[in-house]
């Protein structure tokens, strides 16, 4: 049976930590990147493991490639610290890996949530991921933000899904998508990459129409309206942000 480690970085994750740590109790080995957190993440991540480093921020995708090179089996799930696997997930894997896997890459469907409500529409489910992979074989790219597992060859899909407890409400979602603007900005700049017109005044929009239309988020109600204006804003902002630091 292929062993299997379950990768973690973490700053300020104190709300959300132990949720995430209790399920994954039947991996092999859990492995966490902390970024110097002034709560009490690193306390409690030490309940579960003794696999606990600190280390300077780096970027999403660096920062996970760090912490899947501290894990010692070949096969890594990577994990956010508001993600949750269930036991039937957990079942399927095992049984994955009790085999020879196919496939080097593995995504899974994942349910997001805002506050308790699991959001459905909008393009927020099956919203597929890769999350289990061969490290061997495969790594994330080293982007600051929006990274993705590489080469983003064919793999697997996982049926069960990952349930992912992503904002509190839309106070936190708006001051997330703030935050991963600026990321954005700022790898764009470094990668010198340029905004025109279109970035600025044609794809908001088309966001806004993508989201409460061809993904269908006015079956959300008020929450598809919301969800729809916020893409729009988020993707204006992204390209203006980059903009202004050009």
């Amino acid at each position: 049976m292929n062993k299997i480690s379950v990768t973690i970085i973490t700053k300020n994750e104190e709300k959300n930590i132990r949720r995430c740590l209790d399920s994954i109790q039947w991996a092999d080995e859990i492995v966490i990147v902390d970024t110097f957190s002034s709560d009490r993440t690193v306390e409690i991540c030490r309940e579960f493991t003794a696999n606990v480093f600190q280390e300077s921020w780096l970027g999403y995708g660096p920062q996970k490639n760090l912490c899947a090179s501290k894990a010692t089996n070949r096969w890594v799930l990577n994990l956010d610290a508001d993600e949750v696997i269930s036991s039937e997930c957990a079942a399927e894997i095992q049984k994955l890996l009790s085999g020879q896997p196919e496939f080097s890459l593995y995504r899974f469907p994942r349910k997001n949530f805002i506050a308790d409500r699991w959001v459905r529409y909008a393009g927020w489910y099956p919203d597929l991921i890769s999350r289990l992979y061969d490290k061997d074989r495969i790594s994330f790219s080293e982007s600051m933000v929006h990274e993705r597992l590489i080469p983003d060859e064919i793999g697997g899909v996982i049926n069960q899904p990952i349930f992912h407890y992503s904002f509190d409400g839309m106070e936190d979602y708006i001051e997330r998508q703030n935050r991963y603007s600026s990321l954005y900005a700022e790898e764009k700049k470094r990668l010198n990459w340029e905004v025109n017109w279109t970035h600025l005044y044609i794809r908001p929009v088309w966001a806004f129409i993508r989201t409460y239309f061809f993904r269908q988020g006015f079956r959300e109600g008020f929450l598809g309206v919301f969800l729809a204006l916020a893409m729009m804003f988020y993707t204006y902002l992204k390209y203006a942000k980059t903009r202004s630091i050009q």
